[in-house]
């Protein structure tokens, strides 16, 4: 980004000179002043030599003002975030670079970059003076414990001339979008009633082919092994191709977030809403480092990470691709207005949705009745669920938690109620336990495995 461009028009020069008049300080203004006053009395008294004076001194502002002004098109600026995704409690550094691209050297120079609030105070830096052609570069660092998107920028600077005389000050048309996500808790693997575990050892296989004929082949990569060439489709196509004899279905699994605002009591990044989205962040993140084909869904019946492939990441790199699009839909996630889960339970009743992970706020009976009837249609159901009230004051769940709780157990569910600032990795594990004391039976359909 420039500070300004070349080319402007005879009317945007007399506006900016305008400008540069108007930007000039203490000093510039009492020097123009005391040349006019030098000048009236170098006339008042007939003294030539005072009027050159009051000349030099009048003119002297305004020369440094002119040529301020022509400068202000030959300097740019850039901005780097690194990372531009961080996590909420994390630190970015942002890397500011000033290049000065005249051939004329600067004056000092003073940067100032526009930061919300949340982020901090806003950065200053003073630069001396940068030769024809040369760069400064400084950096800064921004922190924020709530997530969200926040804008960076514009950067704002201020040209000074070598006397002092003026101060130009320029905003960069450009900014940039430091992202704060969730933060994401490392979760162990454990065993749950459920389906197949993404690419462990329960994974389903099913054959690409049926004889010889029935060959679909695909060009060879680094790896492959030089036995399953099939060199009748290399000879066809021109170049080395190979047997795709298998193909592995990667186990689905839906993270369920209920953010209805009926559901959750009070604020803040240690609240019980901000606990739950965490929480959905950090299973996200381990089921596609476990080789699941997972979505996000809210109580709204709205997933990510889209509806092709019936909502789900795909392969590798669509999973690297689509835990960021889930990461960055958390980071800016709010309540809903919806009052129940009926949206979310339409789309899951679809179909068996394979294991289903669910955060959930305040439960009545009626909508502990809906999560129920979600497990019938997935191979292994988990949910953790939240009593707002009793999270704002510290205590442990209600009986009215406890209640829901129970009746999801009924279900079928592996429910855990959820103690104020527990983490979610030790409830991970009790989910784990509860299943090992309990043992509760797989619904009809399913098929007994594992949840990593």
């Amino acid at each position: 980004m420039a500070a300004g461009g070349p080319g402007a028009g005879a009317e945007d020069d007399r506006g900016g000179l305008r400008t540069a008049l108007a930007g000039l300080t203490t000093r510039g203004r009492s020097f123009f002043a005391a040349g006019i006053a030098a000048a009236v009395c170098a006339y008042v008294l007939g003294q030539s030599d005072l009027l050159r004076v009051g000349l030099l001194l009048a003119v002297l502002p305004l020369v440094c003002a002119a040529v301020l002004y022509r400068t202000r098109y030959r300097v740019a600026g850039s901005r780097r975030l690194s990372p531009a995704r961080v996590p909420a409690g994390s630190e970015a550094r942002v890397h500011l670079r000033m290049d000065n691209v005249s051939r004329l050297p600067t004056g000092l120079l003073m940067l100032q970059d526009r930061v919300p609030y949340v982020l901090g105070p806003r950065p200053r830096f003073v630069l001396d003076r940068v030769e024809a052609g040369g760069r400064r570069e400084v950096s800064y660092r921004v922190r924020s414990d709530l997530r969200g998107r926040y804008p960076l920028g514009p950067l704002q600077l201020r040209l000074t001339d070598p006397f002092g005389m003026c101060e130009l000050t320029r905003s960069f048309s450009t900014y940039d979008t430091l992202t704060v996500v969730p933060r994401v808790e490392p979760l162990p693997p454990v065993r749950l009633t459920g389906e197949a575990k993404g690419y462990g050892d329960g994974r389903h296989r099913s054959l690409a082919l049926a004889g010889e004929d029935d060959v679909i082949p695909r060009g060879y990569r680094y790896g492959d092994d030089l036995r399953r060439v099939h060199w009748r489709s290399t000879a066809r196509y021109g170049e080395l191709m190979v047997r795709r004899e298998e193909q592995p279905q990667r186990s689905r699994c839906t993270v369920l977030l209920d953010t209805r605002d009926v559901a959750y009591q009070g604020a803040g990044p240690d609240s019980a809403f901000e606990w739950a989205v965490a929480g959905t962040a950090s299973a996200l993140v381990h089921m596609l480092e476990r080789g699941f084909s997972v979505r996000l869904l809210t109580d709204t019946g709205n997933s990510l990470p889209g509806e092709g492939a019936d909502g789900f990441a795909g392969a590798s790199q669509e999973s690297a691709d689509a835990a960021g699009l889930m990461m960055d839909t958390l980071a800016v996630i709010d309540h809903s207005d919806g009052a129940g889960l009926s949206r979310a339970y339409d789309v899951l009743r679809g179909g068996n949705e394979g294991l289903l992970v669910a955060f959930l706020g305040d439960l009545d009976d009626e909508q502990a009745a809906v999560i129920a009837k979600m497990r019938q249609r997935s191979g292994a159901a988990v949910a953790f669920v939240l009593d707002s009230a009793a999270w704002t004051q510290g205590l442990p769940p209600s009986a009215a938690a406890h209640h829901s709780v129970r009746l999801l157990n009924e279900a079928g569910w592996t429910a855990v109620a959820v103690p104020p600032g527990v983490a979610l990795v030790d409830l991970w594990r009790q989910a784990d336990r509860l299943r090992t004391s309990t043992g509760p039976a797989p619904t009809a359909g399913t098929t007994a495995g594992g949840w990593s």
